[in-house]
């Protein structure tokens, strides 16, 4: 790794959002990306961050769908990184068909191995624990309102208020 600091991302988490009673049974055109699950029609914000406050890619899917072929989509979206960067995981994506792709574009993945697999790989414990900052970047996301009730039934228009809620994250840094 080049550079006094070398490159951290903590990638990729998802968070739940639910859907008012009100809104769950109107019908409307275009993709919902909704699920139904134990606690209701929810829905799952996916994303990639750099920092605490930096999203680097994000998407949404239905509540009721797993992590894992989420968080692929969103490793091959972003293509080849120019240096190796630690890529902290959560658990839920240290399946050999996860960290392989992590590793084509040149991430060094950062999991603890499941506890019954039978060739665990050795991490470093110091720096997963820094994979906290993504999901303290999914909780100021979601201390908007119109984030965590998610009034909005058409994916354009709740996607559009999650970047606009990325955007205010980031420039609290300035």
């Amino acid at each position: 790794m080049s550079g006094s600091t070398p490159c951290h991302w903590t990638a990729p988490a998802s968070g739940f959002t639910r859907m008012p009673a009100g809104l769950q049974g109107v019908e409307k055109n275009g993709p919902q990306a909704i699920g139904r699950s134990r606690g209701g029609q929810t829905a799952k914000i996916h994303l990639v961050a750099a920092t605490a406050r930096q999203a680097v890619i994000f998407c949404l899917s239905a509540g009721n769908e797993g992590d894992a072929p989420w968080g692929r989509e969103l490793l091959m979206r972003m293509g080849r990184i120019p240096e190796p960067c630690r890529l902290l995981m959560d658990r839920a994506y240290e399946g050999d068909e996860t960290r392989e792709p992590a590793q084509a574009p040149g991430f060094i993945p950062v999991v603890p191995p499941s506890p019954n697999r039978k060739n665990p790989w050795d991490y470093d414990t110091i720096i997963y624990k820094r994979r906290n900052e993504v999901e303290r970047l999914i909780r100021r996301v979601k201390s908007y309102r119109r984030v965590f009730t998610r009034y909005d039934k058409l994916d354009i228009m709740f996607l559009g208020f999650i970047v606009f809620a990325f955007i205010v994250e980031f420039l609290r840094l300035c």
